[in-house]
């Protein structure tokens, strides 16, 4: 399994107007969920992510506040016109 490096930040902002900005500023809202903790919301970069997540098998490493986080895809949301990543739901794999 491949993996990719990738520098999350933390989202602060929540709502379809922020996510929209978001996307604008070229990041991606993701949530990374697992291992008994609460869900984190962050934000990836959107040229990065979405090279990445051509194959879906890959593990992607979140580099989020200096802690390293092993995370695998969930489910990728892709816009239906534009053909590009919307958001992703990734799990913390063990």
């Amino acid at each position: 399994m491949a993996s990719v490096n990738l520098d999350a930040v933390v989202r602060s902002d929540f709502g379809k107007g922020a996510a929209r900005q978001a996307r604008r500023d070229g990041q991606i809202p993701a949530v990374v969920y697992g291992a008994g903790s609460e869900p984190q919301h962050v934000l990836l970069p959107a040229r990065e992510t979405t090279l990445a997540v051509r194959d879906r098998g890959v593990e992607l490493v979140l580099n989020i506040d200096g802690k390293t986080v092993k995370t695998a895809i969930k489910d990728i949301q892709i816009h239906a016109l534009n053909r590009t990543v919307d958001h992703l739901d990734l799990i913390i794999a063990a």
